[in-house]
């Protein structure tokens, strides 16, 4: 059974590691907001001339009259400053598959201006956009509540997006005291989910990440990871776990989760308590700033890189872009080829491109080939020579 995502995606026309609408409708438009990069210049000016100060019964040129270097006023500037910033031009597309699961438990974002899609109480100059997936585990009430309330706790505080960090993981924490609250009043709700949340503000990506969930950065044609896979055996994530009174067996934490961080899991023993546990809901930020070099940026669930590594997503998601550049078929296509290599999970694919043209083909120069022969061989070619008639 194949699902094309929890949220529809509509394609803009105008726009350490192994766009959507109101949860309502599911239908969003997703405008784009494009601002032109910005023009420097700098100018210079020179004396003039007065013919009737000159005895002579000629006038020069002003082009001849030379000018005293303390006379001329010139703005010196650098060269990065006399380039237009980047600009990106923003086109996203998802995807998602129940896969060889017997429910779904993954939910994704995809708003290409989430000024339009979520409000905001401070202007965006530039692009805004906002993606997220949500990875659940022992249901998907936790991924649901936090598709939901996160974007809402972020848009809703006046510091965003000036103090963005700060902004998004107090947004994860009260997302996650949130949905305490909510199993507490219903139990049925009990779960836990993943999160990574990436947000493209101007020319700058910032991403936050809390779980297995990944970001992949492609830079002309090379794949740079945008967040750190959470596992129990990684030693930064171990040693926190370890420090906060739990433990590590066989992989996992204190024997129940694959996980080091998420949001949720409030019913599982020893993970999670009012002053903090073993299992964090903090994200940890990565951040970058775009340029022409960069082409998209592939966000995906665990089920999509337990069978791809990031270089080979990104060399994989490139050819297909550069055959119908096509973001929403682009996230389809990973999904499919995933399914192919026989991931065993729920699978979900955000692909966001970041300029209208597709992925130009990379142009390898080759180095000069040195040919030599083997002394063997010169004995054979010798001995051939000797061998003929003169």
């Amino acid at each position: 059974m194949k699902m094309e995502g929890i949220k529809k995606v509509v394609i803009l026309d105008s726009g350490e590691n192994g766009s959507s609408s109101s949860p309502s409708d599911g239908k969003p438009p997703n405008p784009l907001t494009t601002t032109p990069g910005f023009r420097r210049c700098f100018s210079s000016s020179g004396d003039v001339v007065d013919s009737s100060s000159i005895k002579k019964s000629f006038v020069r040129h002003p082009s001849l009259v030379r000018t005293r270097i303390e006379d001329a006023s010139v703005e010196i500037l650098n060269e990065e400053d006399c380039k237009a910033e980047f600009v990106p031009l923003v086109r996203s597309g998802a995807w998602a598959d129940m896969g060889f699961r017997g429910s779904m438990e993954d939910v994704y974002i995809c708003a290409d201006n989430f000024v339009h899609d979520y409000g905001g109480k401070n202007p965006v100059e530039g692009p805004g956009a906002f993606y997220a997936v949500f990875d659940g585990h022992g249901g998907k009430h936790a991924a649901d509540f936090a598709c939901h309330h996160l974007p809402r706790f972020i848009f809703e505080d006046n510091d965003f997006p000036m103090e963005i960090e700060r902004v998004i993981a107090s947004a994860f924490t009260q997302t996650d005291t949130a949905f305490a609250e909510a199993c507490n009043l219903d139990a049925n709700l009990a779960s836990g989910t993943t999160a990574l949340a990436a947000f493209i503000i101007g020319s700058s990506l910032v991403v936050a990440n809390a779980g297995d969930c990944r970001a992949v950065l492609c830079r002309r044609g090379k794949a740079i990871e945008m967040s750190r896979d959470h596992k129990p055996l990684c030693i930064k994530e171990r040693k926190r776990i370890e420090a906060s009174g739990g433990y590590v067996y066989d992989g996992y934490l204190n024997g129940q989760l694959n996980v080091a961080r998420a949001i949720g899991d409030w019913h599982m023993d020893g993970l999670k308590n009012q002053n903090g546990g073993p299992l964090s809901s903090e994200p940890e930020f990565m951040t970058t700033k775009l340029t022409e070099e960069d082409e998209f940026l592939i966000i995906g669930c665990d089920g999509i890189w337990d069978v791809f590594m990031s270089q080979n997503a990104v060399d994989f998601a490139r050819r297909r872009l550069q055959e119908h550049n096509d973001p929403v078929l682009c996230s389809q296509d990973l999904v499919n080829e995933a399914l192919k290599r026989k991931s065993g999970d729920n699978l979900s694919a955000v692909v966001v491109c970041f300029q209208a043209e597709p992925p130009r083909n990379l142009v390898v120069p080759r180095g000069r080939v040195q040919r030599s022969i083997s002394a063997e061989g010169l004995k054979e070619l010798q001995s051939f020579l000797d061998g003929l008639e003169i």
